[in-house]
C-alpha cells in the first residue's frame, strides 16, 4: 500500500465538502465513514486497465490530505494523486478567489470546488440528475452500478464495484435501462455518449479547452447547457462557468430575467464556477439593487 501528504493552501472547509461528498457517494463505490473517504477506480496505463481502491482523509492542522493507495494502483500512483487533488479542489487559491468574488464569498472562503476521479461517471451522474433530487440520482447509479459494475475486492465491505466502463454502458439498451428506473430518452442518450466515448468521439478525458469540449457535449442528444456546463465544472474543473439557467440560481436574483442575471455575474470573472457555488450554498445572499 502507497501512502502519502498532499498539500494545499487554507482555508479549507472540510466539514463542507464532506457533506457534499457523502450525500452524493454511491454504494458499493463510494463511502464517507467519520473522517475517510474511501471508493474503487480503475485507472488505464499503458494500455492495461489496472483496479483498486484510494482512501483519504483531511489532516487539517497541517493543511495536508493524507492519501493511501491500493498496491494493485501503485504502478499509477502519480495518476491518482492527480485525480484525488481534482476531486478535492486542492490546487484552488481560496484567497485570490475570495477576493475576486467580494461579499459573496465572505462567508464562506474555505468553499472548493467538488471534482471527480472519473470523468465518464461524473457525466453518466449528471445526465441521471437532470430534473431529479441528489438522493434520487444516486439511486439511479447505484442500480447502474450493481447491475452493470465490475465487482472488485477490496479491504472494506462497502466497496464492491467497480463504476460502469463506456464499453459496459455502450453495450446497453434503452429496454435495459429503463428496467432499472431510468427514463427513455435519457437512457438513449447515456448509451449515446458511452459509445462516443469508447469509440473515442468524445475525449472526456482529454479535453483541454473548455468551451470546446462544451460544444461537444452540446451536440449530443439528450445534452442541454445546464448539463453540460455541470460537466465542465466538476469534470474539468473550469473555474469560470456561471449557471445562470440554474433553478436555485434564478431564485436567488427574483425578479430579473436570465440576461440581467449574466450581465450581474459578470462581476464575479473569471470566477464564475465558484460565484455558482456561493450562490447555491448561500441561503441568506441578495444581490445589490442599482
Amino acid at each position: 500500500m502507497t501512502q502519502m501528504l498532499l498539500t494545499y493552501q487554507p482555508p479549507y472547509d472540510w466539514q463542507w465538502m464532506t457533506a457534499f461528498l457523502g450525500a452524493r457517494a454511491l454504494q458499493g463505490i463510494e463511502q464517507q465513514e467519520g473522517d475517510y473517504y474511501q471508493r474503487t477506480l480503475a485507472v488505464r496505463h499503458n494500455g492495461v486497465r489496472l483496479t483498486g481502491w484510494l482512501r483519504l482523509r483531511p489532516l487539517p492542522e497541517v493543511n495536508s490530505v493524507e492519501l493511501e493507495i491500493s498496491p494493485s494502483l501503485e504502478p499509477v500512483t502519480d495518476i491518482v494523486a492527480k485525480q484525488v487533488r481534482r476531486l478535492l479542489d486542492l490546487d484552488a487559491q481560496p484567497l485570490l478567489i475570495a477576493q475576486g468574488l467580494g461579499a459573496l464569498a465572505e462567508n464562506a472562503v474555505g468553499l472548493r470546488l467538488p471534482g471527480c476521479v472519473n470523468r465518464f461517471e461524473l457525466t453518466v451522474r449528471a445526465i441521471l440528475g437532470q430534473l431529479v433530487s441528489v438522493k434520487m440520482a444516486a439511486t439511479l447509479a447505484t442500480r447502474l452500478t450493481d447491475k452493470w459494475g465490475e465487482p472488485v475486492s477490496t479491504p472494506f465491505a462497502a466497496l464492491t464495484h467497480l463504476f460502469p466502463s463506456p464499453a459496459a454502458v455502450a453495450k446497453l439498451t434503452v429496454d435495459d435501462l429503463r428496467g432499472i428506473g431510468v427514463q427513455a430518452r435519457r437512457a438513449a442518450c447515456l448509451i449515446n455518449i458511452a459509445q462516443a466515448v469508447e469509440e473515442g468521439r468524445l475525449p472526456l478525458d482529454d479535453i483541454t479547452d473548455v468551451q470546446e469540449g462544451v460544444r461537444q457535449l452540446l451536440a449530443m442528444p439528450g445534452i442541454g447547457s445546464w448539463t453540460a456546463s455541470y460537466v465542465a465544472m466538476r469534470a474539468w474543473s473550469a473555474p469560470d462557468v456561471f449557471l445562470g439557467g440554474d433553478y436555485l440560481i434564478k431564485q436567488r436574483f427574483p425578479g430579473m430575467t436570465p440576461g440581467k442575471i449574466a450581465r450581474y455575474a459578470e462581476v464575479w470573472k473569471p470566477w464564475r464556477t465558484y460565484a455558482t457555488l456561493h450562490l447555491w450554498f448561500n441561503n441568506d445572499w441578495q444581490p445589490d439593487t442599482p
